[in-house]
């Protein structure tokens, strides 16, 4: 076969087998502790007790973390059941060529996220060599952090869960003299931490303030949610099962209950952060008011918190889609590279002042590739996808020229009213998107491009691991044919 029409088998994006699928349901609720202790969390609650009281900031991140936990399940299970990744699977919705626009985009903001968490964590880095060294320069802090995620990255998940087992068991603690360290320094400036607020607003302006909240929190893991799929396909899952929950154990326990909970207690931290020193940025709150070895474990809990969250929730996803984009030509140490290098030129610090505007356009935009995601694979397909014609350049997902117009068109709508309804940007676009994505596919698009899992929605033929199948690519109908009868058997592949 020839290099061009083996472009879309780069073996980056090969179909994970359930052989290594190595990520065990608490191994993954780690990653999920190391994850959440990001700088938007921090805003989230700082910006938050501005206008309403921290128990109603709790409130609206509890209600953001749980329904968006969910649709990262729902979105995961594509991995989870097939072991394709986020840009393999968007071929379907949006075409082999038309999947690289939002995959594109989706990787240029992950590379971002990278840039702006490792400013973050440089930050501390630098803390630390000043207080020890009396060094003092946090753009070579922010060089050798970059460096440090890029090779753990590309050491493959394997070391990513090894270094999230190390780290979450240290954040976890360290969180916690943390909230109470802040909730101290509050109450010495007067200010009860679950009573106080800086400019209290009622009526319909604590709706849309509690809305904010909810949007802002769905907006930063709105990112992960669309991609997940690129995760959890590593994660351990029980072959021949067909109970979705049962099937999505390992996603739930992290997605449904450690997220909400790690991310609504940064939020708190946030929020005492502010109340306490009026910056939401516990780093510089507490260079305040802790020293010696106290500011030294401190600093580097937030280090360790950035690089867990970089590695698994950025570069892991803008990597496989840069992958994805260029084919074999770059393997996944490449697409690291480029996602770091992206990551460091868009100068991640002047991106500071406008994270919670970005928030919620942004998880707005990617809402809509989500509610697409969840519309294109439970309500038209029902969880079943000719998996091997996701790899073939001239198969049933070329559509016209490569790209699925119901896909590119409902993105748009999804996006544009996200935009100018910024509030409420997720709900709105993840509607829209999967909404007009469900009309235009069904009714159109795919009356002119049919597609063979609608038409014969065979579970022998079409489903993954649930019916005992691993997809293998690219080794010839002979293989095709076993596959199909040891799927049907529930017997191993050979």
């Amino acid at each position: 076969m020839s290099e061009k029409k083996d472009y879309l088998k780069s073996p980056d994006l090969l179909p994970i087998p359930h052989s290594e699928k190595n990520i065990s349901a608490a191994g993954f609720g780690f990653i999920w502790v190391g994850m959440a202790v990001v700088l938007a969390a921090f805003a989230i609650g700082g910006n938050g007790v501005q206008s309403l009281s921290l128990g109603w900031v709790v409130l609206a991140t509890v209600i953001a973390c749980v329904v968006l936990g969910f649709l990262m399940t729902m979105t995961g299970d594509i991995g989870v059941e097939h072991g394709i990744s986020f840009p393999v699977y968007m071929r379907a919705p949006f075409g082999t060529i038309g999947t690289h626009i939002p995959s594109v985009v989706r990787g240029f903001v992950a590379s971002c996220w990278f840039g702006l968490n490792t400013y973050f964590g440089a930050t501390a880095m630098n803390a630390i060599f000043t207080t020890l060294f009396d060094f003092d320069n946090w753009f070579i802090c922010f060089l050798i952090f970059a460096v440090l995620q890029l090779v753990n990255t590309a050491m493959g998940i394997k070391s990513i869960e090894r270094f999230a087992d190390l780290a979450a068991p240290v954040i976890i603690l360290i969180s916690g003299w943390m909230y109470f360290t802040l909730s101290d320094q509050a109450v010495a400036q007067g200010r009860e931490v679950w009573s106080w607020i800086e400019s209290p607003v009622t009526g319909g302006a604590a709706a849309t303030a509690f809305m904010v909240v909810i949007m802002a929190n769905m907006g930063f893991w709105g990112t992960l949610t669309a991609d997940m799929p690129t995760l959890s396909r590593y994660i351990k899952a029980p072959k021949n099962e067909k109970n979705w929950f049962k099937r999505n154990k390992g996603q739930i326990i992290g997605n449904i209950i450690t997220y909400p909970i790690t991310q609504t207690f940064m939020v708190i931290i946030g929020a005492v952060s502010y109340m306490a020193v009026s910056n939401y940025d516990p780093v510089v709150a507490i260079q305040g008011s802790a020293s010696g070895i106290a500011l030294g474990v401190l600093l580097i809990m937030i280090v360790f918190a950035q690089w867990s969250t970089n590695t698994t929730a950025n570069v892991i996803p803008a990597a496989t889609i840069f992958s994805n984009v260029m084919g074999p030509k770059m393997p996944f140490w490449a697409g690291v590279v480029v996602a770091g290098v992206i990551g460091i030129v868009v100068q991640p610090w002047s991106l500071f002042g406008i994270i919670i505007e970005v928030l919620l356009i942004i998880g707005g935009i990617l809402a809509s590739i989500v509610g697409i995601l969840v519309a294109d694979y439970y309500f038209l397909r029902k969880r079943r996808v000719n998996v091997q014609e996701l790899y073939e350049s001239e198969g049933q997902y070329k559509y016209l020229n490569g790209v699925n117009w119901a896909g590119i068109i409902s993105w748009v709508i999804g996006g544009i009213g996200a935009t100018i309804f910024s509030n409420y940007s997720f709900i709105i676009g993840f509607l829209l998107g999967g909404a007009s994505y469900f009309i235009l596919a069904k009714y159109w698009w795919f009356k002119r491009y049919e597609q063979a899992e609608i038409i014969d929605p065979s579970d022998e033929k079409y489903l993954g691991i649930s019916v005992g199948r691993d997809w293998i690519i690219g080794k010839g109908p002979e293989l095709e044919e076993e596959m199909v009868f040891t799927a049907s058997t529930g017997k191993e592949n050979v």
